[in-house]
């Protein structure tokens, strides 16, 4: 079985029940050989919180939440709330609170017990400071109502084996919180939730089993464990176009920023892998402040942190690059221009292409502007392809949007190295964000005229 670099987190479990009573060490082997790092252990009571924090400070991986399941709403009231308080403050592998929500298919406790129930555990989040988990079943309405009206998104969290629809995730996700998948995500007849998490960005979810339940498919009505969460990633892998290694690097990234669970790899990369294509991240510079872009908010792509302390050398890209043998093709892409550096561009990519390596270019289009020629005929014969960014049917769009260096002078440049392109390198593509407000079919038409591809690409999905 191939070992990830990037270890697994299994974001929801249950490790205190009954099944797990006589083999939990082998339990927690077996998700390690796996590649499952961490486990997050989650209360439904006092006694399985208190269960949860035994296990927490008896392994190192495992992490504990403290709450009231909803089906259990009936037994709280101050003096539990006050309980967990105590729990929480008292023990620093604590590390959310919840689960906590509303279930009205089973209706185990009375629904205003429930609503109050949920109420009291968002303040409880708040006054500890501590995320949320939030159980939803057949409630979906009423769940986005309280958490609005009791502005839980000034906690966030996550909606643990999320079973909503598209436009609840989306609200969820407006408010700052996660949405996690477990086992369902891998059962055939379930297309509307890989719908969904093909639809949203990765960079949202977290990976779960809610063990000892809901096994995926290959151990449907057997005992469920963390181990089982890697079937659910490769699945989440498969929906998303990526692989197993990006799901883990990702989704581990999203858990530790949530929960602050696990130990993150931050430091600046120069060569970092998505799927199977090596990308080279040589500038953080940009001719561009598109109002998009994500560095504004954060440097990271798939689970990379691409913040740059310093420019690198030609000798620090080759040294990163190692060998480039394995990989479907080098990308010069990272969050900035790479044409700004295009010495740099030129001698790397010289020597990848004398080991044969399929070498492309990511640019806003603007490079000749920038070096005050045409810069296109030096790229011939070192470029296999090239994406420019369109994004915009005209100038003044172009210019509001991206925010050109150049002015509206910076799209007309753009239009010029498209047609340019043509002429030096094999596959020139130009590509468009699908903005809200952007006229995608206008842009495909510009590059129609252009006479080069389109492709559009996802607003909110990077990398």
């Amino acid at each position: 079985m191939k070992n990830l670099q990037s270890l697994l987190v299994d974001s929801h479990a249950h490790l205190d029940s009954k099944p797990y009573k006589t083999d939990l060490d082998a339990v927690i082997e077996r998700a390690r050989d796996n590649g499952v790092g961490h486990i997050l252990t989650v209360g439904c009571d006092l006694e399985s919180s208190r269960a949860s924090i035994d296990l927490a400070l008896r392994y190192p991986n495992i992490y504990a939440a403290v709450g009231i399941h909803p089906h259990d709403a009936s037994t709280v009231n101050d003096d539990v709330i006050a309980e967990l308080a105590r729990m929480i403050e008292s023990v620093d592998k604590i590390v959310a609170v919840g689960e906590t929500g509303l279930d009205f298919y089973r209706d185990h406790s009375p629904r205003d017990q429930q609503r109050d129930s949920f109420r009291r555990h968002i303040q409880l989040a708040k006054d500890s400071d501590k995320p949320l988990i939030i159980h939803d079943r057949d409630a979906h309405d009423e769940v986005i109502q309280i958490m609005q009206e009791e502005n839980a998104a000034e906690i966030g969290g996550v909606l643990h084996c999320f079973s909503g629809d598209l436009a609840m995730a989306r609200k969820c996700v407006e408010m700052g919180f996660y949405i996690s998948f477990a086992g369902p995500l891998t059962y055939p007849k379930n297309d509307a939730l890989r719908k969904i998490a093909q639809t949203l960005p990765i960079d949202v979810m977290l990976v779960e089993t809610d063990c000892p339940y809901l096994s995926p498919q290959n151990w449907r009505g057997k005992r469920c464990e963390p181990a089982y969460v890697r079937a659910t990633a490769e699945k989440l892998a498969e929906v998303k176009g990526l692989t197993l290694e990006d799901v883990a690097r990702i989704t581990s990234l999203n858990a530790w920023r949530l929960f602050g669970i696990g130990e993150i790899d931050q430091s600046t990369r120069i060569a970092y892998v998505i799927r199977n294509s090596l990308y080279l991240n040589i500038t953080n510079r940009c001719t561009n402040s598109c109002t998009f872009c994500a560095k504004f908010k954060d440097f990271t792509v798939k689970g990379h942190q691409l913040c740059l302390e310093r420019e690198p050398t030609v000798n620090d890209v080759m040294t990163a690059i190692g060998d480039p043998s394995g990989y479907d093709e080098v990308v010069f892409c990272g969050y900035g221009e790479p044409l700004l550096r295009l010495d740099l561009v030129k001698e790397v990519a010289s020597y990848l292409k004398q080991k044969n390596i399929t070498v492309r270019i990511n640019t806003d289009g603007q490079a000749s502007l920038v070096h005050g020629r045409n810069i296109l005929p030096e790229l011939a014969g070192l470029v296999d392809s090239i994406s420019v960014s369109l994004n915009a049917p005209d100038a003044a769009t172009y210019q509001k949007i991206c925010r050109s260096d150049f002015g509206e002078q910076g799209y007309e440049a753009l239009k010029d190295f498209l047609r340019e392109a043509r002429q030096h390198i094999p596959t020139v593509t130009a590509t468009a964000v699908t903005l809200p407000g952007i006229d995608i079919n206008a842009c495909r038409k510009v590059a129609d005229e252009l006479q080069v591809e389109f492709r559009a690409r996802v607003y909110n999905e990077v990398g």
